[in-house]
């Protein structure tokens, strides 16, 4: 049986489609998913994401510890600050890809990816050396709210000046008298937050949130909405287009990757030497130039070979034309390169493009 978040009553009642999601009762859609997109990239959308896992190190070393199961450095960060990361296998592919929030050097926060989560911890605490972490899954409801008016919907609502919370800054205080994390993050390419709560107060920050953005048009949104707008950005989902046997350089994340900071992470030596040598796939973005929307999975092809495959796609309900993302060949991934996606078994034209995809005005 799925697990079911804090919000899901609320979910049904407000007509939610549902759906397993990672082995949690998840909403797809409300209304439409074109619908929801767009009241993300022009108002506010809210999501519920509440399935991810928050794993924690807690006292003297917590810094030191994380820091070495982590790509990223989060010792030159400042408290208060968070950065996006990989956490890698001895040959460099990826566990997973987290969020690492430093409150303090005595305590780190990551956030990890709903299906990866009992994964990921047994492999924190396999490899963990000094600070031992601890699942705080259960202790955390979580709701992203994301989109041009959703910084002025949650200042409404907060006495924290949002203004000083700076992209991947965080900050603690009540949002409609429910006491949160405020984390200036998100997946949309939208402006926003996301709001860590205690799971009992969920339901209230979610209400609160709904109806003082009626005059904002906000939306409730659905995995489905959060899917598209992630892949118009080039955003990576693990499972598709990253996982344990794509590395970082291949999936265009090496500027997460600190080679050089001190004491390393595990498959640093892999990295340092598929950057000397040069990667023989990259992950690419892609328009379609013939009729057809490319899914995960389709085969890339070139002079008739199959090369690569299809990792993300879909018509992209902003930019208003069937995009995707992919690994090819190295020699196949600069802007202009052109291939074929085997779509029902015929060949579609299909061009390198810039990305991501979309970008706000």
């Amino acid at each position: 049986m799925s697990r079911r978040t804090p919000l899901n009553e609320a979910h049904r009642r407000l007509g939610g489609r549902m759906v397993d999601f990672a082995g949690w009762d998840m909403p797809v859609q409300y209304t439409s998913v074109i619908g929801e997109h767009e009241a993300v990239r022009t108002a506010v959308g809210l999501f519920d994401v509440s399935h991810m896992g928050e794993i924690e190190f807690s006292g003297p070393g917590a810094l030191e510890t994380a820091n070495k199961l982590i790509t990223n450095d989060l010792s030159k960060c400042a408290d208060g600050q968070a950065v996006y990361a990989g956490l890698l296998n001895e040959q460099g592919g990826f566990v997973d890809d987290v969020v690492a929030y430093r409150f303090s050097p005595q305590r780190i926060l990551i956030v990890v990816n709903a299906s990866n989560k009992d994964k990921d911890f047994a492999w924190m605490q396999a490899r963990a050396e000094g600070v031992k972490p601890v699942d705080r899954s259960d202790d955390y409801a979580q709701i992203a709210v994301q989109g041009p008016k959703a910084v002025a919907l949650v200042q409404r609502l907060t006495p924290v000046d949002t203004s000083k919370v700076g992209t991947y800054r965080f900050a603690e205080g009540p949002v409609a008298g429910v006491q949160c994390i405020i984390s200036r993050t998100g997946y949309t390419g939208e402006d926003g937050f996301e709001l860590y709560c205690a799971p009992g107060d969920a339901e209230k920050l979610w209400e609160a949130l709904l109806k003082e953005g009626q005059q904002d048009g906000v939306k409730p949104c659905g995995l489905g909405a959060r899917d598209s707008l992630r892949t118009e950005m080039k955003y990576s989902l693990y499972g598709n287009d990253i996982d344990d046997n794509h590395t970082p350089l291949e999936a265009g994340l090496g500027w997460i990757c600190k080679l050089d900071k001190a004491g390393g992470f595990i498959g640093r030596e892999v990295l340092a030497k598929q950057k000397a040598e040069g990667v023989k796939r990259k992950l690419v973005g892609f328009e379609l130039t013939g009729a057809g929307i490319p899914r995960h999975g389709y085969p890339i092809l070139k002079d008739g070979q199959r090369v690569g495959e299809v990792t993300s796609g879909t018509m992209g309900p902003s930019v208003k034309k069937p995009i995707g993302i992919g690994y090819v060949p190295a020699e196949l991934a600069a802007e202009g390169s052109t291939f074929e996606v085997e779509i029902r078994g015929r060949p579609v034209a299909a061009v390198v493009v810039k990305t991501p995809f979309w970008k706000k005005s």
